[in-house]
């Protein structure tokens, strides 16, 4: 009875609040908070195959937004992302979203005025961090901002090749890019350096977290930023990145395109 009130509740508030909400900014997915000890997807006495399809149930819902924040991959699904992300899947996946986004691309009408413009993230939207966290887990350890700039410092990261293809068709098509990055002003020229040896180009610009910016969520930065883009007179038809933060809030324009990435949860 108890989990049935907290769920009929649960929806009530979500609809009571979603009819006050801008029909552009999206509510987040349903969470129901379970009982203590109800929680546990794993349990000591299962195989090896049940490990790896809840491990899949665990990324999916993680792509779809339905997960709490999370900050560490499950201890028992490391090897399943491991595999995932050095696989064929990962790759798999990037590609299909790659095309979906270029499709939708070029069935845009460009006004002509070269203010309709795409917003892309840059970690593991345009570079790939692969090689950083080949050495921290691929998601088990906790982030650690010191030792990610350091590797950050060394721009080596590789471009995510389906995202440099569809990079390379958005700029023909006409759209002026803006990236978008939840990396910091001192980042500045070591990830304009990483971009340009990597393929990447030609961006209108390269918006990085700014003294005043430090503290806020990702959703709240990015919202901000992007409305700043919309203030000036740019239509923002399409945007990609990886985080549900890089997606969702506000002016998000036309299309949005979720990468996959089961190794962190950005806020």
């Amino acid at each position: 009875m108890k989990s049935s009130y907290l769920l009929l509740l649960a929806f009530s508030t979500i609809a009571t609040a979603y009819q006050t909400l801008d029909p552009l900014v999206l509510p987040r997915p349903l969470i129901l908070e379970y009982p203590p000890g109800d929680d546990q997807i794993f349990h000591s006495d299962v195989g090896k195959e049940e490990v790896q399809l809840r491990c899949a149930s665990w990324r999916f819902a993680g792509e779809a937004n339905n997960l709490a924040p999370w900050k560490t991959v499950p201890a028992d699904c490391g090897a399943y992302v491991k595999d995932y992300m050095t696989g064929k899947a990962y790759r798999f996946d990037l590609e299909m979203v790659a095309d979906e986004a270029a499709a939708y691309a070029r069935s845009v009408s460009l006004a002509g005025d070269c203010m309709d413009a795409w917003v892309f993230d840059v970690d593991e939207t345009l570079l790939s961090n692969l090689p950083y966290y080949a050495d921290h887990g691929y998601g088990l350890e906790v982030f650690s901002s010191h030792e990610f700039d350091k590797w950050v410092d060394k721009a080596m990261a590789p471009a995510i090749q389906s995202s440099l293809k569809l990079y390379e068709e958005i700029l023909r098509l006409g759209f002026k890019i803006f990236l978008l990055t939840g990396r910091t002003e001192g980042q500045k020229i070591v990830t304009m350096e990483n971009l340009k040896k990597v393929g990447f180009r030609d961006w209108k610009q390269l918006i990085l977290r700014g003294v005043n910016d430090h503290g806020r969520t990702a959703t709240m930065y990015k919202s901000e930023k992007r409305s700043e883009i919309v203030a000036n007179g740019y239509r923002i038809l399409g945007n990609s990145g990886d985080q549900w933060s890089d997606l969702l809030g506000s002016s998000m324009g036309n299309r949005s395109f979720k990468l996959p990435n089961p190794m962190y949860y950005i806020p």
